[in-house]
């Protein structure tokens, strides 16, 4: 008992306090934030803002009236071209490297991990590079295709395989996660009860995993229809044959067609607005889904 009140009596072990101390570091969280949002503005909000100004200040007509030039409609039509082919086939791929990854254990399982990241690791002029270096006229299959006339590089062949290439890795690295954390209780439990793997794959994984997956398919869309460099490269950007939207914006702008470029990178803005929407209302459905889990 005396113990306890003498221990009770002595001051806390450790510097006190000072009034002072919370109201000197009260600014720095303020000064961080006006810090971010400055160079923001600078970097990304002012920019984009320009955009939208220099599509319209002229009014909505002009901005209609280049909607409807006929390379850029067939810009329109390449563009979702390649990301109406390149998604499906990414996500189909994704899935099933990533349930490989997750649920098997086997020899080369870290080089696959890291031939799936290559696209982010590598430039993607030089993938642009790679694929003409193996099926341009010069290159390692040039000869048997020329011989067949088949056409890969400065067509659509090679635009969509830029494509694929540079937006393989997002539905795999969206769900690998995802199917770690669940685990496999769940498909365990519908092998117990008479399910095959087909009717648990589709049954109980891709529900289980339908926020990442969606997630990671949007990703790969925004990126399909958003690429420039690798496509730039193999495509040889002839208007109204090869021309993606983005390349009509460099094209256009570089012709002094700056109300048509202007116009062309609206639309890209406006993907990108869509895509970070979309994008927040999936993180909130996923993190409450794992909050649930746990």
């Amino acid at each position: 008992m005396t113990n306890s009140v003498i221990d009770a009596s002595l001051p806390p072990s450790g510097p006190i306090p000072q009034p002072g101390d919370a109201r000197t570091k009260s600014w720095v969280p303020a000064v961080l934030i006006g810090v971010a949002i400055l160079f923001l503005g600078f970097v990304l909000y002012i920019p984009a803002i320009n955009v939208f100004y220099q599509a319209f200040h002229k009014g909505i007509g002009p901005f209609l009236k280049n909607l409807k030039e006929p390379n850029f409609l067939h810009a329109i039509q390449m563009t979702l071209a390649l990301a109406a082919i390149a998604v499906p086939l990414n996500t189909i791929f994704g899935l099933a490297t990533a349930w490989a990854l997750a649920r098997k254990r086997f020899r080369g399982r870290t080089l696959l991990l890291s031939i799936i990241d290559l696209p982010f690791a590598i430039s993607p002029v030089v993938a642009g590079l790679m694929i003409v270096l193996l099926y341009g006229r010069n290159g390692w299959f040039g000869g048997w295709l020329q011989a067949h006339n088949i056409n890969i590089v400065f067509a659509f062949p090679a635009m969509l395989l830029a494509t694929i290439f540079v937006s393989m890795p997002f539905v795999a690295r969206e769900v690998i996660p995802v199917l770690e954390e669940e685990g496999l209780d769940q498909e365990e439990a519908a092998y117990t009860l008479g399910a095959n793997p087909w009717q648990t794959f589709w049954r109980v994984t891709v529900p289980n995993i339908r926020w990442g997956l969606l997630y990671g398919i949007l990703l790969t869309n925004a990126r399909a229809m958003g690429e420039f460099g690798a496509v730039s490269v193999v495509s040889g950007n002839i208007a109204g044959k090869t021309q993606s939207l983005p390349l009509y914006v460099e094209e256009a702008y570089k012709g002094y067609e700056t109300e048509a470029a202007y116009s062309a990178a609206v639309l890209l803005a406006l993907l990108a607005v869509v895509t970070l929407v979309v994008k927040e209302v999936l993180e909130q459905r996923t993190g409450g889904y794992r909050k649930k889990v746990h």
